[in-house]
């Protein structure tokens, strides 16, 4: 083992990590080296594989390599090529430097699979994703005699060390100082051969007691972990004490905190930097050029900070569209943390995705504090399902396992179960180490954990009756830290959760940033929307369960100890078999809703439709069942909920943890009976109604009544801006030409006193002219037109050649790109061309991370690509909007609003869409230097009215019209004099 990097290490530490945890971090190398722990390195095998793709169903193992330990030795080794029985694919010899000649007279799989059981024995195997080896072994004859104990160690990794930001063994390996890490599977069998001794020292280091508590839950599971932490918890010296996660908290996030700042509000007056002030910080020896080694002056982002300034001076509202390139976040935030710090007040930066909120968390505040000559404090809030509730961790730990409530797609319980208590055991080494944090960062596999197992919802909150309630809490702890810092970092949706819920989960901040702003309305839409899914009833109604299984049955068996047990267990078990009523009568309701099938039109996906739920509709027999289905399910679920309630009220003088765990647990209960009620009626016109269906009787739990919200804007302006001094809400994409009044509109601008707010538009400082040409194909039929596919798929083929791939397509519906897909994909394979296809169930994810690794590789995408997706240089040199994304005329929303308003076409879809394809131009231009091409293919550009709205918006007016038979000859010119 060669000496860790202390600097890389200390890279791989998730930030705000506490000093002590980082320092054992920082130890664990040179500790590991000096521990004995005994049979856990006795006669175990490590193991790794390397296979000709990722499919378990279609690919084939090409190399296996094992070591055998023994103390701190290897003592055995094992490597074999393997014949896959095929060719193996480029990019996999590319990557692990396997070829077709070095597994040409290799043994076959079952061969080679035979030959490493005889070297294993039964040995208990170590592998890296372990799932993976192992199940690319055991899918060869004789495979599952290979052993019968595989130690996953990526997920032990994750709870040994949960507070690193990567668990790749490539990247521990090199920070731990362990051998290097390669795609050839003997190198990876050296380093993780280094990292078992590192991950035994880091379990360790876990508080007293919480090994003794991993390795005494839930008992009748085999958990391959099981005897690891029994062993290491029998290390000491000492008895463990018990364990207490109260106590560990305290001691984790009891250091001294700031106080809270005073609302802005009760303050008599406020002190703001002046525009004049702010631009000399831009200036040479201004903080902002403290902040970067080379920060170039630009003067829309003087401009911007300028605005940002006398909104905060004169306690009014901006809208400001700055495009790409202005340097937006640096432009806010100078003003508003001067502001913050000058007032001792705090401020909020609000934004839609999780890439730009990193962004800000781990680079510009950062620099901004090391700019600064006093610094500043900076915290970063996400919504109650980001954050483990500790109280419901602690009774998982004991109560059923909710194996009822995920799916197990032919895995056994015990498998499942594995993947529950591995979470929990992650979780809690989490809570012991980090005061905060994002459990979406740890690795849980939620398909089959479900989230109410370790989260909770703002509905379900315990608070004062918490046992951990305000300060050991991972939520309410990060809150109250918020409120004495001088900027509160958060999503669109906690914001927007935060209205609803008067400002009870937020700090009290009047004065916002609300970043790309453009997609505030939908997601108001969708925070403030009432569902009643099938799924999630089902789902509910399993985890409260009756007399033999879930949150009831444990119920009754902790107050069987009761004084009063004989009542308190009555009065659970009428409730229970309420509670059974109920779900039968939901369940019952839904088969009625899925009848609504009958009277839908045929808009929709292959497999889902939306039905608005107007007068039409509401006339109609198979509504009359609905409601009627609607009205018994919600008498069954008050009465179930009132039966519930007297439960917890016989038990809330001798066990209130216990009656509040079941006020936790049955809340859903009044929340589907209030969805039920309001979706059925329909009288409440601030809303409007549908009901999302699926052609196939199979998925019917799958279906949902929902209500959303008509005008986001109304609300916000009644309920949310008159509170607030000023709000700053910018985006690169929220005008429409030079007009702001459809933005104005969706966030409630529109509707305040006149001199409250200021629309601002300032231009990129990129050359857009100069760097991005807009082509439109102006002879293609109308999209509606017979002709218009096969057209399209031509103009697709000579764009992609002219281009030599890096194209990014981006559909409107699922049917045109599949279909162009297959029609185009063996063309251009033929053409030495390789195009990928957002197919149904793909990761986007992945996709994104794909088309950033392959230079030449082209994408045919959905809506997730048209916006938040960055890709600088060649990785994409031309984006093709086949289609307007005009919504669909039968969309519950579009429909309410024209039976409402006259002109809600031009209102609404129009700049929506105008807006979605500035969007999509966003994608091409990400830097100074980047240059590319986008394709308009929609004549309707050229032939209706609205196409001069659609041009006039884009940030390039380098624009040409051709007939399609020679776009492929422009781009070949337009290649050939930018490469």
């Amino acid at each position: 083992m060669t000496p860790p990097a202390p600097s890389l290490l200390d890279e791989l530490i998730c930030p705000g990590t506490p000093d002590d945890v980082r320092q054992r971090y920082l130890t664990l190398a040179s500790r590991a080296a000096q521990r004995d722990f005994g049979p856990l390195e006795e006669d175990v095998v490590v193991l790794d594989t390397e296979t000709t793709g990722l499919s378990f169903k279609d690919c084939d193992l090409i190399e296996i390599s094992a070591a055998r330990l023994s103390g701190r030795e290897v003592v055995d080794r094992f490597e074999t090529f393997v014949h896959p029985g095929g060719p193996i694919p480029p990019e996999i010899t590319r990557l692990t430097g396997i070829s077709n000649a070095d597994v040409a007279d290799a043994p076959s799989a079952r061969e080679a699979v035979a030959a490493l059981a005889e070297f294993v024995a039964g040995s208990p195997v170590l592998a890296h994703n372990a799932t993976f080896d192992r199940t690319f072994v055991e899918a060869v004859p004789g495979g599952a005699g290979v052993s019968d104990t595989w130690v996953d160690t990526l997920s032990l990794s994750r709870i040994a060390l949960p507070c690193l930001t990567t668990h790749r063994l490539a990247d521990m390996a090199e920070a731990f100082g362990c051998a290097s890490v390669t795609h050839r599977a003997g190198d990876d069998v050296e380093a993780l051969c280094g990292m078992w001794r590192v991950l035994l020292a880091a379990l360790s280091d876990l508080p007293a007691g919480l090994l003794a508590l991993l390795a005494g839950m839930h008992e009748e599971v085999t958990w391959p972990f099981r005897l690891i932490f029994s062993h290491l918890a029998a290390l000491g010296d000492a008895p463990a004490r018990p364990f207490s996660l109260k106590e560990v908290r305290a001691g984790l996030v009891g250091r001294a905190q700031a106080p809270a700042r005073p609302d802005a509000a009760e303050l008599e007056a406020l002190a703001a930097p002046t525009a004049e002030e702010v631009e000399r910080e831009f200036g040479s020896g201004g903080v902002v050029s403290r902040m970067y080694e080379r920060m170039e002056r630009r003067p829309e982002q003087v401009a911007m900070a300028r605005e940002v300034a006398e909104a905060l001076g004169s306690s009014t509202h901006r809208a400001i569209e700055a495009g790409t390139g202005v340097g937006k976040s640096v432009a806010y935030l100078l003003p508003e943390v001067l502001f913050a710090r000058r007032n001792n007040v705090t401020v909020g930066v609000a934004t839609k995705t999780n890439a730009l909120t990193d962004q800000l968390v781990s680079h510009e505040l950062p620099a901004l504090a090391a700019a600064l000559p006093v610094g500043l404090t900076f915290v970063s809030l996400k919504g109650y399902d980001h954050y483990p509730c500790l109280h419901r961790l602690d009774r998982a730990a004991v109560e059923d396992l909710p194996l009822a409530a995920v799916p197990h797609d032919g895995r056994s319980d015990n498998a499942v179960a594995c993947d529950m208590l591995t979470a929990l055991a992650v979780a809690y080494a989490f809570a012991c180490q980090s005061p905060d944090g994002d459990v979406d960062a740890l690795g849980i596999r939620w398909r089959y954990v479900p989230r109410a197992m370790l989260t909770t919802t703002p509905g379900e909150c315990l608070r004062a009756r918490c046992p951990y309630f305000p300060n050991e809490c991972p939520l309410h702890g990060a809150r109250r830290r918020a409120a004495g810092a001088d900027v509160v970092v958060t999503n669109h949706s906690l914001l927007l959760r935060n209205v609803i819920a008067e400002g009870k989960i937020l700090p009290p901040v009047r004065h916002w940033v609300v970043d790309e702003a453009h997609g505030l309305e939908a997601e108001a839409r969708r925070q403030w929307a009432v569902e009643v899914s099938g799924d999630e009833a089902r789902a509910a109604f399993e985890l409260l369960g009756g007399t033999s299984t879930g949150t009831i049955h444990n119920l009754m068996v902790r107050a069987m100890s009761l004084e009063g047990s004989t009542l308190v267990v009555g009065l659970l078990a009428k409730a229970a078999a309420t509670c059974a009523r109920a779900s039968v009568a939901v369940a019952d309701l839904f088969v009625c809703v899925h009848e609504l099938g009958s009277v839908a039109r045929g808009d929709g996906g292959y497999d889902t439709m939306t039905l608005w739920l107007g007068e039409e509709v509401r006339s109609t027999p198979e509504w009359a069942a609905v409601e009627q289905a609607g009205a018994v399910a919600a008498e069954a679920l008050a009465e179930a909920v009132r039966q519930l309630a007297g439960a917890a009220e016989a038990m809330a003088g001798e066990a209130p943890a216990l009656a509040a765990d079941l006020t936790e647990s049955t809340r859903f209960l009044r929340e589907l009976c209030h969805g039920i009620e309001l979706v059925c009626s329909g009288e409440d016109q601030t809303y409007v109604y549908s009901a999302q269906l699926t052609r196939s009787r199979r998925k019917i739990a799958s279906e949902k009544l929902v209500a959303e919200k008509l005008d986001v804007g109304a609300d916000l302006a009644e309920r949310w801006l008159p509170e607030m001094q000023s709000v700053i809400f910018t985006s690169a994409t929220i005008a429409v030409g030079d007009d702001f009044s459809h933005f104005d509109h969706a966030v409630g601008l529109d509707l305040l006193g006149e001199g409250s707010h200021r629309d601002v538009r300032l231009d990129s400082s990129f050359d857009f002219d100069a760097n991005m040409s807009v082509v439109l194909a102006r002879d293609l039929p109308a999209p509606g037109d017979r002709a218009y596919l096969p057209a399209l798929e031509d103009l697709l083929f000579d764009v992609h050649v002219s281009m030599g791939g890096s194209v990014l397509t981006l559909f409107t519906n699922r049917r045109d790109m599949e279909r162009a897909y297959e029609a185009l994909q063996p063309r251009l394979a033929a053409a030495g061309l390789e195009v990928a296809c957002q197919s149904r169930g793909s990761s986007p994810r992945r996709l994104r991370q794909r088309f950033m690794e392959e230079r030449s590789l082209s994408l045919m995408a959905l809506r997730s690509f048209w916006e938040g997706f960055d890709a600088t240089g060649d990785t994409l040199r031309c984006v093709v909007i086949p289609k307007l994304p005009f919504a669909s005329p039968n969309d519950p929303l579009v429909r309410e609003r024209d039976l409402r308003e006259d002109r809600a076409w031009w209102k609404y879809s129009l700049p929506d869409a105008v807006i979605s394809v500035k969007q999509a131009a966003g994608r091409l231009i990400r830097s100074a230097t980047d240059t590319g091409v986008l394709v308009l293919a929609d004549s309707r550009l050229v032939t209706k009215g609205y196409g001069r709205l659609f041009v006039g918006s884009l940030p390039s007016r380098s624009v040409t019209r051709l007939e399609s038979a020679n776009v492929g000859r422009y781009l070949s010119l337009w290649r050939a004099s930018h490469e």
